[in-house]
């Protein structure tokens, strides 16, 4: 993936000189892998973070903030990607007549406050926040992919923004909305059909941002970055997740859809490049 000619100036917010005065209650690992099941790569985590909310400190204002060699790249790295995403998705929605209104990225260590999804911590993985219209991401989530979920390659990351701007998308067109509604009015097994919906759609945006990347952006990938994005997707699929973590799976508790389902919806969404062709919604096979 060759991004260094890439445009930068994205919508960041470097909040890593903040870091949170307290720690998250979350009984130990098994807590930890419960909220990534839970709320990894993004949707809507409203609900959780504010039950969480109370366990972690105010942000408190620290000296200045010492950052690696490796996080600068990675937040280089990240801005590319953020500004690719605005180009092509303020390209697609002007065909369509509509304006984009571009996210923020938010970069912090630890833990941060939201705008309208609690408090929201390192340990939660990235997260899109329908209030503020932001997504949060603590850099170190990179190890994350590489060393827990096997999900190697600098595309892994470039997909974790990619999906969480494909909620973002969800966002602005009002699918988010709908489907928070649903929630009161469904079951927690009928409303996690619709959750893994949700974030399948969000993997074919990423995928159709994919689709675009050589030819609106600076950025030039390959097919082997394809392939990357394609194991990302698998990586973190419910049941390889619930398989590594308890040793088997539960498919009525799947709130993101299988590492089968993640890599078709991904790569649908690049073989198509069409926003159109990505209503997970009215697929029979997911009902």
């Amino acid at each position: 993936m060759k991004w260094q000619g890439g445009r930068r100036g994205g919508n960041i917010e470097d909040r890593r000189r903040m870091s949170t005065g307290g720690k998250v209650a979350l009984g130990g690992i098994g807590g930890v892998i419960v909220l990534l099941i839970s709320l990894f790569m993004g949707g809507d985590p409203t609900q959780l973070l504010e039950q969480m909310q109370n366990a972690g400190g105010a942000a408190t204002q620290q000296g200045e903030y010492q950052s690696t060699p490796e996080e600068d790249r990675l937040l280089d790295f990240a801005d590319v990607v953020l500004v690719s995403t605005d180009d092509i998705w303020t390209a697609l929605f002007r065909q369509s007549g509509q304006a984009y209104p571009k996210p923020s990225l938010v970069v912090y260590t630890q833990g941060t406050e939201t705008g309208g999804c609690g408090y929201g911590q390192s340990a939660f993985g990235p997260f899109y926040c329908p209030g503020d219209q932001k997504i949060y991401l603590d850099l170190s989530f990179n190890r994350e992919l590489s060393q827990r979920f096997g999900a190697k390659g600098e595309f892994a990351l470039a997909y974790v923004i990619a999906h969480e701007v494909g909620h973002h998308i969800q966002q602005v067109l009002g699918v988010l909305q709908k489907t928070n509604a649903m929630r009161a009015k469904m079951s927690e097994r009928e409303y996690n059909k619709i959750s893994v919906m949700t974030e399948l759609q969000a993997d074919f945006y990423a995928g159709v941002w994919a689709h675009y990347v050589n030819k609106m952006t600076d950025i030039e990938l390959t097919y082997d970055d394809i392939v990357d994005g394609m194991r990302a997707a698998a990586a973190v699929g419910d049941d390889h997740i619930q398989e590594q973590a308890h040793g088997h799976a539960n498919p009525e508790s799947f709130t993101h859809g299988t590492s089968e389902q993640r890599m078709y919806w991904f790569k649908k969404g690049y073989e198509t490049g069409d926003i159109h062709a990505g209503d997970t919604f009215s697929d029979p096979s997911l009902r």
